[in-house]
């Protein structure tokens, strides 16, 4: 990735915003989603950024660039029309070690602004790396069609429970089990029904009941060539929900991308085609482990007597292409 995925927390922001014009407007109104400590530098703005200015209490320093006024801010937009001041902000700010963002000019930004979807508070963003703004743009709008409005009331209704579920059951994969059916299922319908009383009773009562711990199974993906394109819609969700990670070497790497990302992974050293480590997958299900087995190829494994005598549930997904 040439760029670093990261959400700052608003309360720490202190921004400058150079410029007055219809551009600086956006950003200011954008930043203003997560904070209203913000000046503006410029002599003149336009109506909306005065706007912006008065009923926020921002504060605006009544002149053009100059530099020695960056210190104290730690993010800074340069959006004027002066490519000779773009250029000048962006080199202070670097020099100083601030984020900058100099507006449609990623050569001269530290950081770029994804676009984003807002179901506060979940937030959705994306990013071509300023490669493809057009697809990041269709992406979004199929996303935003996609993603309902009351997820955010999903998000805040598991925030206000996530400590009493941590207290009543224990171990992450039986909490993320619990939390996977009770939003997939009737409570989290009714969350986004907008019953927030009744969801809550609900998810009381479903804590009084005795939580059983979740099953172990092995899942064995055969990917065929491993482009991550002829990944099934199962392979996928299974790889989401994954503990552990088996591969080797004629295994894309690509594809570990795809795998949860605090999954153990184990890398093996002997081909799967010469030896499939049963063993140690068995031991991992056992303990109530969703283990995931990718595998190079399409050809189907030969019956184990070790995996068939444990009970464990497995699964095979052959990915098409």
């Amino acid at each position: 990735m040439k760029y670093f995925p990261v959400f700052i927390d608003g309360d720490k922001i202190d921004a400058m915003v150079i410029g007055g014009g219809d551009v600086a407007a956006r950003k200011i109104e954008l930043l203003l989603k997560s904070t209203n400590k913000i000046t503006i530098m410029a002599a003149q703005i336009n109506a909306n950024v005065l706007r912006l200015i008065e009923h926020y209490h921002l504060t605006w320093l009544e002149h053009n660039y100059r530099t020695g006024l960056l210190c104290g801010k730690n993010l800074v937009i340069a959006a004027t029309d002066n490519s000779q001041v773009n250029k000048s902000v962006y080199e202070e700010a670097e020099q100083l070690n601030i984020l900058v963002n100099v507006v449609d000019q990623p050569d001269l930004c530290t950081y770029i602004t994804p676009a984003i979807i807002d179901r506060s508070p979940m937030i959705i963003a994306i990013s071509s790396s300023g490669s493809a703004p057009v697809l990041v743009r269709m992406l979004r709008e199929q996303i935003d069609k996609m993603l309902p409005d009351g997820y955010g009331k999903l998000a805040k209704f598991s925030y206000k429970f996530r400590d009493h579920v941590k207290a009543r059951i224990k171990g992450v994969r039986n909490r993320r089990t619990f939390w996977e059916k009770t939003l997939n299922g009737v409570i989290g319908h009714t969350v986004l029904a907008g019953d927030i009383n009744k969801a809550e009773q609900k998810l009381i009562a479903s804590l009084k009941q005795q939580i059983p711990p979740p099953d172990g199974e092995i899942v064995f993906i055969h990917t065929l060539t491993g482009d991550p394109d002829n990944l099934t819609l199962k392979a996928h969700r299974e790889m989401q929900f994954a503990d552990a990670v088996f591969y080797d070497e004629d295994v894309n790497d690509a594809l570990i991308d795809y795998v949860r990302r605090d999954a153990e992974k184990y890398p093996q050293a002997v081909s799967s085609s010469i030896l499939v480590n049963y063993q140690h997958a068995i031991e991992l299900a056992q303990t109530g482990q969703k283990v995931i087995y990718l595998l190079a190829g399409n050809e189907p494994l030969p019956n184990n007597v070790a995996l068939q005598q444990s009970g464990i549930l497995t699964k095979t997904i052959f990915c098409g292409g």
